[in-house]
This record gives structure tokens, sequence and C-alpha cells, in this order.
């Protein structure tokens, strides 16, 4: 792991489908945003109605850029 790595802090951009968080992860590569994601699996979806898709995370300090990508995607 990077120094950069290392102090990178993230904030929750949202919850996606799986075909929409595709397109937003590849914007977000193109655009050099440092993302992350959380994918429940069958029981949390199972039990808990909120996790129904993919949670995406993004470098704070880009926050506003990653949104004004996802809201041209949407």
């Amino acid at each position: 792991m990077t120094a950069d790595q290392q102090s990178l802090r993230t904030v929750y951009l949202g919850q996606f489908t799986h075909e929409h968080a595709e397109a937003i992860a590849g914007a977000l590569e193109e655009a050099g945003i440092a993302w992350t994601y959380k994918q429940f699996g069958r029981l949390t979806k199972l039990f808990f109605a909120g996790d129904w898709g993919v949670r995406m995370f993004v470098d704070s300090t880009r926050i506003d850029e990653a949104r004004s990508i996802v809201s041209r995607l949407s």
C-alpha cells in the first residue's frame, strides 16, 4: 500500500444497480477519481431490503466532481 492509499479518505457516493455502478466506475476511472465499493451477499439482501445494490465510495476531496458524474449518467 502506498502512502497516498494509506491517507485516502472516502465518502459515500450512493447505492446503485450493478449496471449503473459499472458505468459510474468507468467514468470515475476516466476522471482519475479513486473509488471503492461494497456489495452485499444474498443473505444480507434477503434480510435487509435496504441493501439492494452496490454501495460506492469515492475520494472525499473529489465528491462534488463524482456527484456531477453520477448526475450526468442518470
